[in-house]
C-alpha cells in the first residue's frame, strides 16, 4: 500500500508539473499572438518593401503628327516628365506587375518663323507665316498636364528587379495645366536682328482640357527608352486641325 501511494503521489505530482509547464507555454504563446503587429513607415506604405520603379524621369523629342502644310515646325521640340509610381505585383505570376502613378509633363514645340495666336479673338486658333516680315528668331508653345499614368508591366527577373530587362504597356490620362508661348529675339524679313524683345502670352482656350496617350517602356535596370502617342487632338474639334502629339526619349527608372 505504502508503494502505491508513493506511485500514486509520484504520478499526480508529475502531471501536476507538466500542466503548469502547459500552462506557462501557453501563456508565453498567448501573450506572442497578442502583440500588435510591427509599425509600417509611410515608404513601406506606399511603395512597398521591394524595387518596382517606383520614380520615373523621362525626356524626349515631342511632335506632332497630322500636322498640315501650314504649320512649321523645326529645331528640337523636346519634352519633360516626372511621375512617382506604385507598383502591384501579381499574386500568381511576381513578373508581372500594375503600375499606377501621378506626375507632371511639358512639351516645348518650336516654330520656324511663325506665331501661335493663342490670346486672339478669332473661332479658330491661327497660325500666321511671319517670314515676310518682322518675326522672331525663336518661337515655341509650352504645354504643362498633370498625368495619371497606368501601366502593365512585365520583368524579366523580378527579384533583381533593379538588374533585370522590364518591358510596359500602358496609358495616360491628363489634365492641361496651362498653355503658353514664348517668343524671343526680334528679327526683320532678311532675319537681321532688331532688339532683345521677349514676349509671352497664355491661354488654354484652344485647347482640349484633357488627354489620353498610349505608352509603352522597355529598360534595362535603371535606363531605357519610352513613347507615347496621344489619342485625342490637342485642339479642340471647332478650333483647328486634329493634331495628334507624340514623344519618344529616354528614361531613367527605379527604386
Amino acid at each position: 500500500m505504502k508503494i502505491f501511494l508513493v506511485v500514486v503521489m509520484s504520478l499526480i505530482t508529475t502531471l501536476a508539473a507538466r500542466a503548469q509547464t502547459d500552462s506557462t507555454h501557453h501563456k508565453k504563446d498567448s501573450v506572442a499572438h497578442a502583440q500588435p503587429p510591427a509599425k509600417k513607415n509611410l515608404k513601406t506604405t506606399l511603395l512597398g518593401t521591394g524595387p518596382g520603379d517606383h520614380f520615373m524621369i523621362q525626356f524626349g523629342y515631342a511632335g506632332w503628327s497630322n500636322v498640315p502644310d501650314t504649320i512649321i515646325t523645326t529645331g528640337f521640340s523636346r519634352s519633360f516628365n516626372f511621375y512617382i509610381m506604385l507598383n502591384f505585383p501579381f499574386a500568381s505570376d511576381p513578373r508581372l506587375s500594375v503600375g499606377a502613378g501621378l506626375g507632371v509633363g511639358w512639351a516645348n514645340i518650336f516654330f520656324d518663323k511663325q506665331e501661335v495666336l493663342i490670346t486672339a479673338l478669332n473661332p479658330t486658333l491661327a497660325f500666321p507665316n511671319q517670314a515676310a516680315s518682322n518675326h522672331f528668331k525663336k518661337y515655341k508653345l509650352v504645354s504643362s498636364f498633370l498625368d495619371v499614368p497606368i501601366e502593365l508591366r512585365f520583368a524579366l527577373d523580378p527579384e533583381h528587379y533593379n538588374s533585370s530587362w522590364k518591358f510596359a504597356l500602358g496609358t495616360k490620362v491628363g489634365l492641361l495645366l496651362s498653355t503658353y508661348t514664348k517668343a524671343k529675339n526680334l528679327e526683320n524679313a532678311q532675319n537681321q536682328p532688331l532688339n532683345d524683345y521677349i514676349e509671352k502670352e497664355k491661354s488654354n482656350k484652344y485647347f482640349n482640357a484633357y488627354q489620353m496617350q498610349a505608352t509603352f517602356r522597355v529598360s534595362y535596370g535603371f535606363f531605357g527608352i519610352y513613347g507615347q502617342y496621344q489619342l485625342t487632338p490637342i485642339i479642340k474639334s471647332a478650333a483647328g486641325p486634329n493634331i495628334y502629339p507624340y514623344e519618344i526619349g529616354i528614361v531613367l527608372s527605379g527604386l
